[in-house]
């Protein structure tokens, strides 16, 4: 049950820094209701995070965090990109082999955003589209009809959907990320890839019952800690859902690569899951080359 130390491992979540970060949650401002989320937070989440890491001042951060992978043995990392998101950019042209793309969707632009979407899987290859349904304005629910060209596009593209499922970090309203409303989208487009994000919580009983009951409904464990790894989770890895859990991080937007494996060889993932959710899953999940 202990943590191999010779795989290399692919984390689904990770970020570029830069001198000024500020920019990284300022979509969410809108709906935020808290004077301490507006005032006092640097990350609308920080209530919830110990230790938010800090890049301090770097001549190359594509350099800085490509050190700080070779650190944890993580050969390779999905990062978020836009076309004003010069950071992420740089480091996708520059180390290919080191990053891959994914883009967060916003379903109220409409058939524009599924241009979008097909324009950046041509130029960068995207190999996922991430999804925040609380995080928007307006939110979309998981289920809602604005989302199905976008699950649609999806399909076409044969790339997963990253969706926030459970209650969201920020101080958002919960119901566009219920985990029951997967049921409908599962089973309305059975070719969907969903990978689902950020817990499930409180719902991890129903994350699992829906991953056996959908041959393509999965989970990656982005902004937990491994020590807050749902029991579910890992009971649901151990016996019938190993090639259904991913490894995913959080850095450096709420947790540290340092935190996170100092926690990870206490997860009492059995020998023969290991692998798959540090490597293998998501190299079959978003058609990495291994």
């Amino acid at each position: 049950m202990a943590m191999p130390g010779n795989v290399k491992i692919i984390d689904l979540m990770m970020g570029i820094p830069g001198e000024d970060n500020s920019g990284w949650y300022a979509f969410i401002k809108p709906m935020l209701m808290d004077e301490e989320s507006h005032k006092q937070f640097k990350m609308p989440a920080q209530y919830m995070f110990k230790d938010i890491p800090q890049a301090g001042r770097q001549s190359d951060y594509v350099a800085y965090v490509i050190e700080q992978m070779d650190r944890y043995n993580i050969e390779r990392s999905m990062i978020g990109i836009d076309d004003g998101n010069a950071p992420h950019l740089a480091a996708l042209k520059r180390r290919p082999d080191r990053f891959f793309a994914s883009y967060e969707a916003n379903p109220n632009k409409g058939m524009e955003e599924v241009r979008k979407i097909r324009r950046l899987h041509k130029e960068y290859g995207i190999k996922a589209v991430t999804a925040f349904p609380s995080g928007l304005c307006p939110q979309v629910p998981i289920d809602d009809r604005k989302w199905y060209p976008i699950y649609a596009t999806c399909i076409d593209l044969d790339i997963p959907i990253c969706m926030c499922v459970g209650v969201p970090g920020p101080r958002l309203p919960l119901a566009p990320q219920k985990v029951e409303l997967l049921d409908e989208v599962c089973w309305f487009f059975p070719e969907l890839k969903v990978v689902m994000r950020h817990g499930a919580e409180p719902w991890e009983k129903l994350a699992w019952k829906l991953m056996l009951k959908y041959p393509n409904l999965y989970y990656m464990t982005t902004a937990f800690a491994p020590k807050h790894y749902p029991q579910e989770i890992i009971n649901f890895a151990n016996t019938r859902g190993a090639d259904k859990i991913l490894y995913a991080g959080y850095f450096p937007m709420g947790i540290s690569l340092e935190r996170i494996f100092k926690d990870m060889p206490h997860v009492p993932f059995n020998d023969d899951v290991w692998p798959k959710f540090l490597r293998e899953n998501a190299l079959r999940v978003f058609k990495l080359e291994g």
